[in-house]
């Protein structure tokens, strides 16, 4: 099919706004805002990495600098383990200046990530800061609700609207070629940032980069893509159907704040009211009360731990632990580890089934605003939402418990149940088994688990996209001349 007309339309639509000095100013004014956003993720990204690097290379050399010494009490030495932000993460901050980057690891007790950005920064940064996801998402939009207020609203006041349908003009040719023309606008400055971020991104990988990176860059411009053309066509469609170019200005302003403004703010308000979590001290509380009930595994007469003495004496027909073929005290630091371990993940998974509950609560209002899916889809493919920080903490987890385990098995192993005397040297190993740890490596989630996750999200904007062709059939319909 032709688009001779509507691309005739565009253009003379183009040349219009530029007409308006207004219209330099303000794309003047964004450009430079979105310069500062990719020079302030840059820099955010390098002094992250950079930060993380060195101090898990530092944790790494102090561990194994350690000297010869009692596995149990390397285990409570402990490690950290430090998350490395992705490519994407420079232009999309999501929720990572709030959430910490760096976790202690130590036996017996799952701390929490520490050292974000927000708590080392002032209450300005509550306002979020200004990334490129920023700039695409809210303020691009406002920016297409002002090229196209009056795209249809000023030919009805001007009297050109009911000239131009006289001439042959369909209704739908001159709303589709609106909304190229504020389209073609838009994409003098969408175009330039793409190409300065693809240059960025694989300036921040040293041009070395991986099929799933790649295909997380692809979605990331595309999603951005499908989610402005949302706005290309409401801001003409309104234009359209206001009486004047006034109304369709407050119009668009309103559904503006609606979408980007009060309608997250609400959501996010309404999940957390309608889902309540427990607050970090209960959740803490609740944890050790049943690790209590367990028994203590440093409390030699704990009632738990005695039984499974006697038990150990029986089978293997001894009467003291000291005459066991392994170090009791290991085995009983194994158990106890495997217990509490299991007490918190049980926990954990119940305070996560919540924050689940919260979370599909605001995926499901993305079928009512496109700006909320668009954010989870960003936030996802670069690694900054919610879910990719729990993924942190099961990731690092998982290694503090085989850390605990693999110095308990070296206890087990190597130590004597017999106390040496006050004179006698501590009971210690070789500090070459420090090395059997391997170093803790964060890895992020694929472009595959990010799409199954955000799937909702996905949906949103496919079915934003059929109902807008819908809209544009109903308001070709429903144009009025005058």
């Amino acid at each position: 099919m032709s688009l001779r007309v509507e691309i005739l339309i565009a253009r003379h639509f183009k040349k219009s706004v530029f007409k308006n000095s207004a219209v330099f100013i303000i794309s003047i004014f964004i450009s430079v805002l979105l310069l500062y956003a990719v020079f302030s993720g840059w820099k955010n990204y390098t002094r992250q990495n950079e930060t993380s690097e060195k101090y898990q290379h530092e944790s790494r050399k102090d561990w194994l600098n350690n000297p010869d010494k009692n596995p149990h009490r390397m285990a409570h030495y402990g490690n950290f383990a430090f998350r490395k932000s992705t490519s994407l993460s420079a232009f999309e901050f999501g929720m990572e200046p709030f959430f910490g980057n760096a976790i202690f690891l130590e036996a017996h007790k799952q701390n929490t990530a520490n050292f974000s950005e927000a708590g080392f920064s002032n209450s300005i940064l509550r306002f979020g800061e200004i990334s490129v996801a920023m700039v695409l998402q809210i303020l691009l939009p406002l920016l297409i609700f002002f090229l196209g207020f009056n795209a249809v609203a000023a030919e009805r006041e001007n009297g050109t609207l009911k000239l131009l349908l006289s001439q042959g003009i369909s209704s739908k040719q001159l709303l589709v070629g609106k909304i190229l023309g504020v389209a073609s606008v838009i994409m003098l400055l969408f175009i330039p940032t793409i190409l300065v971020l693809v240059l960025v991104w694989l300036m921040l990988q040293d041009f070395s980069i991986s099929v799933d990176e790649t295909l997380k860059m692809l979605l990331f411009i595309a999603f951005h893509f499908i989610y402005l053309i949302f706005f290309f066509v409401i801001a003409v469609l309104v234009s359209g159907s206001g009486k004047t170019s006034k109304k369709a200005l407050i119009s668009l302003i309103g559904i503006w704040l609606v979408f980007v403004i009060i309608l997250p703010r609400i959501t996010q308000a309404i999940g957390a009211y309608l889902y309540e979590a427990p607050s970090k001290i209960q959740f803490n509380s609740d944890i050790e009360k049943d690790i209590l009930k367990q028994g203590d595994s440093h409390n030699p007469n704990d009632l738990h731990y005695k039984a499974i003495k006697d038990s150990l004496l029986t089978v293997f027909k001894v009467d003291s632990v000291e005459k066991l073929p392994f170090n009791y005290s290991g085995f009983i630091m194994t158990e106890g580890e495997k217990i509490s371990s299991e007490i918190y993940n049980k926990h954990l998974e119940e305070l996560l089934k919540i924050y689940e509950k919260q979370n599909s609560f605001s995926k499901t209002v993305s079928f009512f605003n496109p700006y909320i899916a668009i954010k989870n889809l960003s936030m996802g493919l670069s690694n900054t939402d919610y879910d990719s920080y729990i993924d942190f903490q099961k990731q690092a987890e998982a290694y503090r418990y085989n850390m605990a385990q693999k110095m308990n098995g070296l206890q087990i192993k190597y130590i004597s149940n017999k106390k040496p005397a006050p004179t006698d040297k501590p009971l210690t190993i070789n500090k070459e088994h420090w090395a059997d740890i391997k170093e803790f490596h964060y890895e992020p989630k694929g472009v595959r688990d990010v799409l199954k996750n955000e799937i909702i999200s996905v949906i949103s904007i496919i079915l934003w996209i059929i109902l807008l062709f819908i809209l544009i059939r109903i308001a070709a319909k429903n144009l009025k001349a005058i």
